[in-house]
């Protein structure tokens, strides 16, 4: 698993504009439970690429991991606006199940 999230960081320090390649590295860092450099990671991406709606989906559920539940909320309302700018009302869906589930 090192070898993938090494990979991604390098496919990230060669093309730092990469929306995909930074998803992904959130993403490594989520599933091997560096749920601290994922959420930076997410936000990195969010700075990078703003309408990039799952970004806050699994952002907002890192931070719900790190129990930094006001985060998260605001991180899922961002999140709702970014989906509605991309036009994604699948993703748009699934981030305010999201919130409303956190209360």
């Amino acid at each position: 698993m090192e070898n993938r999230l090494e990979l991604l960081k390098s496919m990230v320090a060669l093309d730092p504009g990469n929306a995909f390649a930074r998803y992904g590295l959130a993403m490594e860092y989520s599933n091997t439970g560096q749920l601290e450099q994922a959420a930076a990671a997410f936000r990195e991406l969010i700075g990078v690429n703003p309408n990039y709606p799952y970004a806050y989906f699994h952002g907002g559920q890192t931070l719900e991991k790190l129990g930094r539940r006001d985060e998260a909320r605001d991180l899922y309302r961002e999140g709702i606006l970014a989906a509605g700018r991309a036009g994604d009302t699948h993703a748009r869906s699934e981030i305010e199940a999201a919130l409303i589930a956190l209360g």
